[in-house]
């Protein structure tokens, strides 16, 4: 063989080699939302009933961004999320009536992601689209086991519709389009699935987008979970509470005992993910985010804050999001410039080395220079927050914010 032939391949090896090292310098990313868990349901932002020990010390080892803001409803957010637009620009308006179907135009943190060779998973709730071509699998999803519509045991998710006051248990999903059945509790199903798939594709960048439906409605949890909850009086304990406290009716209290037990179930599930990380001896080099898409449906503890689901006021917009990132940034910080969730795809561009999309106005910002407390333009910027269930109308439910103002439109 000549030499020359030789030396040709040992060179095509070594950069071979090189490029798959580069390649698994990218992080992974583990992107973890919650559906209706508002800011007060996690026990270190004051509550003093909920039991969340997996969420508390994430935090605590985390980047917290102290004032980070979504829409009002779910659609919205989750459009925004995955795009880094606001939802009126994606189509999104609402979370059903046609309102909640995302344009097949738009880029998403999976296609962008796809594009510098990440394997790409979401396991949960998608509710941008069921059908070709607005699926998880047609916007970018290599793997995707979800429920249909914006809820389990709502009119639109005809497979678990039917079985009434146990939708969120054995459930009939969508396994790449196709019909499959499960056994067990919905969160734990798709933690499950999310858990398998980060074995399988732990050799090489992984998004793996786990988007809980609970704690929505309908409130369904495992009663091993409730017994830890059914004697409270989620009214009481704020007698030395400065802010608004809680005014809540006997369902409302109920209501809080059946959200709080899901939200422990999310803290167990949350927990196994970063064991499993752990255990892979992948958790350094793993981007993981926690966020929840609106403020709570019911009345319970809030933080303080005016409004809850559907409203433009802090309790329906303001949510929690920590990121934790152990090979770049250390320990915990608190950020309180206002961040939101259009700000998520530029920010994991910007980790991942890839590229957001340039031929479309993209409205978050990456939130990088934040975290490496370098000077940037967050402090003055305007964010925009919307919803009512017909269509856009002037001056309902709508508000602007910038720096310490917000101009809110309610008539």
């Amino acid at each position: 063989m000549p030499l020359n032939y030789i030396l040709s391949l040992i060179l095509i090896c070594l950069y071979s080699s090189i490029g798959t090292s580069q390649e698994k310098e990218r992080p992974n990313v583990v992107l973890i939302i919650t559906d209706d868990q508002g800011f007060g349901d996690i026990g270190i932002h004051g509550n003093p009933h909920i039991k969340t020990p997996t969420l508390d010390a994430l935090a605590l080892e985390s980047t917290q961004l102290t004032n980070f803001y979504v829409s009002p409803v779910c659609a919205p957010t989750r459009s925004s999320l995955m795009t880094g637009r606001y939802s009126l620009r994606t189509g999104v308006r609402d979370t059903y009536n046609g309102g909640a179907i995302m344009a097949t135009s738009e880029v998403t943190i999976a296609e962008m992601l796809k594009e510098v060779n990440y394997a790409t998973g979401i396991f949960g709730k998608w509710h941008l689209g069921d059908n070709y071509p607005f699926r998880p699998s047609d916007q970018g999803f290599d793997e995707s086991i979800i429920h249909l519509s914006g809820g389990m045991g709502q009119v639109g998710d005809v497979t678990t519709y039917f079985k009434g006051d146990r939708s969120y248990f054995d459930p009939v999903l969508w396994h790449n389009n196709k019909q499959e059945t499960y056994k067990g509790y919905c969160s734990d199903i798709f933690t499950d699935n999310a858990l398998r798939f980060i074995e399988k594709n732990k050799n090489e960048p992984f998004f793996c987008y786990l988007s809980f439906n609970a704690p929505h409605t309908p409130l369904q949890v495992p009663e091993k979970y409730y017994e830890m909850y059914k004697d409270i009086d989620p009214s009481k304990g704020f007698e030395n509470y400065k802010g608004r406290k809680p005014e809540m009716t006997e369902k409302d209290k109920e209501d809080a005992r059946k959200v709080y037990a899901m939200v422990s179930n999310i803290d167990d599930n949350i927990e196994r993910v970063l064991r499993k990380l752990e255990e892979l001896e992948i958790s350094q080099n793993t981007v993981v985010i926690f966020m929840t898409d609106n403020g709570p449906q019911q009345s319970r503890y809030l933080g303080g804050m005016r409004g809850r689901k559907g409203s433009v006021y802090q309790g329906g917009v303001r949510v929690p999001f920590y990121l934790k990132y152990p090979a770049v940034f250390k320990g915990k910080n608190e950020i309180s410039l206002p961040t939101a969730h259009i700000d998520v795809l530029p920010t994991l561009a910007d980790l991942c080395g890839a590229t957001p999309p340039e031929d479309r106005k993209i409205d978050g910002s990456s939130m990088i220079p934040l975290f490496e407390e370098k000077t940037s333009n967050f402090l003055e910027r305007d964010l925009f927050f919307y919803w009512t269930r017909k269509y856009p109308e002037l001056n309902f439910n709508m508000a602007f914010q910038k720096g310490n103002y917000k101009l809110v439109g309610m008539t």
